[in-house]
């Protein structure tokens, strides 16, 4: 039952070349000169077996770049579309390596379910060539080098990406993140530092990267994600007893099946609870599969890039109504 409760598994390694200065130092001809030869590396023939795709983020308008955000392609900074940046990924966008963001190299890679071993495994290989040819900045006692110190070590940041509403609703995330802190493990918004946990998603990620190694943090981030999921389920289970609870996850159902306008706010919210529906059974028309792919095409920028056209918000709400309609209608 974990696919109830977990969405993706994730793992990102930073890297810098060792003869260049770090990406705030650096001129727009090393940041070119950089983008060119790992553009040269990994896509002109296949790449430890992937086929790579090569985007400037200079030549991508504003709404895809934010669309790029939204599917956890990029970074907000690296969105910025400066010269240089360059975005490497595969068709399915579950590998992407962002060049001239805060390092070098962000080398990602997103699976769905939980799949944090197969991740780190593929990243694990991607890097390993990488440095074949490129010879990453590495220092003995301090490990692999970075522009920002927190991530000296492994400079890995492992996440898994989890839906939470009954922990959420019971109050009881907050006590959860406290003692997370303790363990070397961080839990925020879907997004990140500082962002709110729409639709009940929450990340769980690795915070400590220097003095541990990069298997004994994926390790730790395994066990602890194993109890969570666990306490989510029972919880959910004593929630399902309530008629309130149930009535709730039925009307949220129907809301989105009629809706003709609906924020983004309050349709995430509605898709949690049809989710929880979903997985407790009490909702059999819908698939899991159909909810986590519209809390992606539903987001601003992804419905402007749906649409290819610049939208207003009354627009934006408008046409996710219709998109909801659509995927949710009876078969």
């Amino acid at each position: 039952m974990s696919d109830a409760v977990i969405i993706s598994s994730r793992v990102r390694l930073a890297r810098n070349l060792r003869d260049y200065p770090f990406p705030n130092r650096m001129s727009d001809a090393q940041r070119e000169e950089i983008a060119e030869k790992i553009k040269n590396l990994m896509c002109k023939e296949r790449f430890c077996g992937y086929k790579f795709l090569a985007v400037k983020m200079e030549d991508v308008n504003e709404f895809d770049r934010i669309s790029m955000v939204e599917r956890h392609l990029i970074s907000p900074d690296f969105a910025s579309g400066d010269k240089g940046k360059l975005l490497i990924t595969t068709e399915n966008e579950e590998i992407s390596i962002m060049i001239n963001e805060e390092d070098h190299l962000r080398i990602q890679v997103i699976l769905p379910n939980f799949e944090i071993e197969k991740a780190y495994e593929i990243a694990d290989m991607l890097d390993t060539e990488l440095n074949k040819n490129l010879s990453f900045a590495f220092d003995k006692r301090l490990g692999f080098l970075t522009q920002c110190p927190t991530n000296l070590g492994t400079a890995m940041r492992a996440s898994i990406m989890m839906h939470l509403p009954a922990l959420k609703e019971s109050r009881t995330v907050s006590r959860i993140a406290s003692n997370l802190s303790k363990l070397g493990l961080v839990i925020r918004g879907a997004y990140g530092e500082d962002t709110e946990a729409k639709g009940d998603m929450y990340q769980i990620s690795n915070q400590v990267s220097l003095g541990i190694s990069e298997k004994s943090a994926i390790e730790n981030l395994k066990s602890i994600t194993e109890q969570l999921v666990n306490s989510e389920l029972k919880t959910r289970e004593t929630m399902m007893q309530s008629f309130e609870y149930q009535d709730k996850i039925g009307r949220s159902y129907g809301i989105l099946i009629t809706a003709r306008l609906i924020s983004h706010k309050e349709a995430v919210k509605l898709l949690s609870n049809l989710r929880v529906g979903i997985c407790e059974g009490l909702i059999d028309s819908v698939t899991l599969e159909t909810v986590d792919s519209l809390m992606l095409k539903i987001q601003p920028a992804n419905l402007m890039r749906i649409k290819g056209s610049r939208l207003t918000p009354d627009e934006r709400d408008r046409v996710r109504a219709e998109i909801i309609r659509e995927e949710l209608k009876l078969r």
